[in-house]
């Protein structure tokens, strides 16, 4: 933000020593040894000897306040400058050729004193006036600057249409203050295409991919946002374990559920964070991958009980009735009795034990009566008599 104060102050001190035309005799010898003093690098003396000078001619007090501006910069006394080159351009008596810089200057260290509003108004006046040799975009950059720090985003989407007038090159700067007023006003739509052209100079900045995924997932672009997220893992961003576990719900929305499931299972705590094992179970089983969803939901039950239900369920499904029996005897959870009862007497039935089935339906119908356990019942009382009958014969 320094560098156009620097050009400013450099050129403007070269010039006033050769605008003294209009100064009273006693001003200008004192100018002139101000003059020598600074270019003898005795910056504080040239200061003592403007400070002292007194004169009733408004244009000397102007043309002196301005010299001492530059003076009190180049003695990093940045208040004591601006004051001094405010009080030159508000009086509106320098009209040289100088007069256009010394406004500059002036703005650009309010600007990088963080005096947003006082500014502003400086660097309009700049705009209209321009010289044919000096860059209006860079103008409209400062003003965007000032106006984003002040939060009026309206204000420096303008200026930054202004600012693309010029057709520069992609920079950072300019694509983050437009960024910025988009997203506070909401503009999502906007704002994808300024984080895409942010990418493209920055690929490794994670930032801008997590957002530029999150806005598609606003906008309820999963696929958009799916293809961000991959792109960004393939190119070598560094995500974090919450982006990849993002990626990994993508895919899965995205009826790619054993690419989720591998996605889960590269995390770092893969295999002992109990969440992200039902979540890698759950895509196994929506990818039909049943001996890896059983794999992992025995993973799980290490961790907590409950999920003995879950592995009972698919052991049962998947035809390994004993191994389901010894989980279903671990299911502790009283809401769940019933219905452990239930697959218990399937399981028995599968395995030819039908006393057993049996028992365990009229213990479903006892602890939560039902068609389903009433069905078992009839069908197993039934079967047991046919057996019974065939003994007899």
């Amino acid at each position: 933000m320094m560098k156009p104060v620097l050009i400013a102050l450099s050129m403007l001190c070269f010039a006033l020593s050769v605008q003294a035309a209009e100064l009273s005799k006693y001003t200008a010898n004192k100018v002139q040894k101000a003059q020598q003093l600074a270019q003898e690098e005795k910056v504080a003396e040239a200061i003592a000897v403007l400070k002292d000078l007194d004169s009733s001619r408004a244009y000397d007090k102007a043309f002196v306040a301005r010299m001492l501006g530059v003076f009190y910069w180049q003695a990093d006394k940045i208040q004591s400058a601006i004051q001094q080159l405010d009080y030159a351009v508000d009086s509106g008596l320098l009209q040289d050729e100088q007069a256009w810089v010394t406004r500059r200057m002036l703005a650009d260290l309010l600007l990088n004193d963080q005096q947003f509003s006082k500014a502003l108004p400086h660097y309009y006046q700049l705009v209209k006036s321009l010289p044919k040799e000096k860059k209006e975009d860079e103008l409209w950059l400062r003003i965007a600057q000032s106006h984003y720090q002040i939060a009026e985003w309206e204000k420096v989407l303008s200026a930054l249409q202004q600012y693309d007038r010029f057709h520069q090159v992609d920079t950072v700067p300019p694509l983050s203050l437009k960024l910025g007023a988009q997203m506070q006003l909401k503009r999502w739509k906007s704002a994808v295409p300024t984080l895409e052209r942010l990418i493209v100079l920055q690929p490794n900045k994670v930032n801008w991919w997590r957002q530029l995924v999150g806005l598609q997932i606003r906008l309820n672009r999963n696929k958009a946002a799916l293809s961000s997220l991959a792109l960004a893992k393939l190119q070598g961003v560094e995500l974090s374990q919450q982006d990849l576990r993002l990626l990994a719900q993508l895919y899965a929305q995205r009826g790619i559920p054993e690419r989720a499931a591998l996605q889960i299972s590269e995390l770092e705590k893969s295999q002992s964070d109990v969440k992200l094992l039902v979540e890698q179970a759950t895509y196994w089983q929506m990818a039909k991958e049943w001996d890896k969803a059983i794999e992992v939901w025995r993973l799980a039950t290490s961790f907590k009980e409950k999920y003995h239900w879950n592995l009972a369920q698919l052991l049962v499904q998947e035809g390994h009735y004993k191994q389901a029996l010894i989980s279903l005897d671990k299911v502790k959870a009283k809401d769940k009795k019933s219905a452990v009862s239930l697959v218990k007497t399937r399981v028995f039935y599968k395995l030819n034990n039908l006393e057993s089935a049996l028992i365990q339906a009229k213990r479903a119908e006892d602890l939560k009566p039902s068609q389903e356990a009433k069905g078992w019942i009839k069908y197993l009382t039934q079967l047991r008599k046919m057996e019974s009958e065939e003994v007899v014969l």
